[in-house]
């Protein structure tokens, strides 16, 4: 996922905007772009982690970004609690009756250590402090 992204997604449930990511894993690939304009992004910027209006009109690093993917994460809306996996470069955002639970928890037990407990114990629509026979 590209952390340009971001700049666009907010939470489906609630509209929250922006979302909270937690890079886990991150690839770097050699390419380059031209950027009509920087900051590239209009109103968040997540490699830097800041609102483009605190940047105040300087280059937060966009030709360094644009090489970064996120591999491995989460998205995580601070207003419902819902968090979503990055998994293979891929922000898998469902709706709740989509979701796989098994293989949510089975991720979410992969990275715990690496998030914070209000995703691992308290995200929704499942955490790891539920019992896993619900």
């Amino acid at each position: 996922m590209k952390f340009r992204l971001m700049d666009l997604l907010a939470c489906p449930y609630d509209k929250h905007f922006p979302l909270e990511l937690y890079v886990i894993e991150k690839v770097r690939y050699e390419r380059t772009f031209t950027f009509k304009s920087k900051p590239a992004c209009e109103l968040y910027c997540a490699f830097k982690g800041v609102k483009v209006e605190e940047l105040k009109g300087s280059d937060p690093g966009c030709d360094e970004c644009i090489k970064y993917e996120v591999k491995t994460g989460v998205l995580y809306c601070p207003e419902c609690g819902r968090w979503w996996p990055i998994k293979d470069e891929i922000p898998i955002i469902l709706p709740d009756n989509l979701r796989k639970k098994e293989s949510d928890l089975k991720f979410l037990e992969s990275v715990r250590e690496k998030l914070p407990e209000k995703i691992v114990m308290g995200g929704k629509p499942w955490n790891l402090s539920q019992p896993t026979h619900e």
